[in-house]
């Protein structure tokens, strides 16, 4: 097998980023165990690195989660009313003007499987 050559920096910029993207492209079909794989490796942990300090992915509204579990479940106010304490208590929080209890966000989390981390943000 030919040996590759590629030279490992860090990824401190765009350009980086960019050169380092198209080295892992090149080593996405490498085999398990290889040399290859162990730079493919060595790459992609430099980019996580690098996306998550300059792209941070900030956790969902609480409220924003369950409408889109609505939305994704095709579900109204009064499908929540049993996880929530009733109609009144669903349109409340939803319209945030009552805070999510501790009963709710393991009623929502059970039921209808949103992240609790997503509840509890």
């Amino acid at each position: 097998m030919k040996e590759i050559a590629i030279e490992i920096r860090p990824v401190k910029n765009k350009k980086d980023y960019d050169r380092t993207m198209k080295m892992i492209e090149s080593l996405l079909h490498c085999a398990p165990g290889t040399k290859e794989a162990e730079i493919l490796e060595v790459l992609s942990i430099l980019v996580d690195e690098y996306e998550n300090k300059h792209f941070p992915i900030e956790a969902p509204d609480p409220i924003e989660a369950i409408k889109y579990r609505m939305d994704q479940l095709d579900l109204s106010q009064k499908d929540l009313a049993e996880y929530m304490g009733g109609e009144n208590r669903v349109s409340e929080v939803l319209n945030r003007k009552r805070p999510l209890t501790l009963k709710m966000i393991k009623a929502l989390h059970l039921h209808l499987h949103i992240p609790a981390e997503a509840l509890i943000a």
